[in-house]
């Protein structure tokens, strides 16, 4: 599967910003989808995903409250629905799908797509 996500871009802080991931090739409901996020000088860290089985969604502590995981199987696209953007929310934001494994584990993730920019200014 080929993923690309998109809908980053330079938004002030407390403002919003939805990324979009889209998927050809495969469709996405045969896999648990992940965002994760590499910000400046750091690992890349885990951000959301949906958990395997559609059993729920989960968060990393930092967005709880404020990002929202969504899917569209129809359209064969995953959503992050970012608010209350603050800037240490800054990074690169990248999609990716597994097809078991830990969720909140990068390492479990079979596909990635090419990461957008987000970039919050205070």
């Amino acid at each position: 599967v080929q993923l690309q996500a998109s809908g980053g871009g330079l938004v002030q802080a407390g403002g919003s910003l939805r990324l979009s991931c889209a998927a050809s090739g495969r469709t996405l409901s045969t896999y648990g989808m992940g965002w994760f996020r590499q910000r400046p000088g750091k690992e890349r860290e885990f951000v959301s995903a949906d958990k395997w089985g559609g059993t729920g969604t989960s968060y990393a502590d930092s967005v709880e409250g404020r990002f929202t995981i969504s899917r569209d199987n129809a359209k064969n696209t995953v959503y992050l629905q970012m608010n209350s953007l603050k800037p240490e929310d800054t990074a690169v934001y990248y999609c990716a799908a597994r097809i078991s494994g830990s969720y909140y584990n990068d390492a479990h993730y079979n596909y990635w797509g090419q990461g957008t920019q987000v970039t919050v200014s205070s």
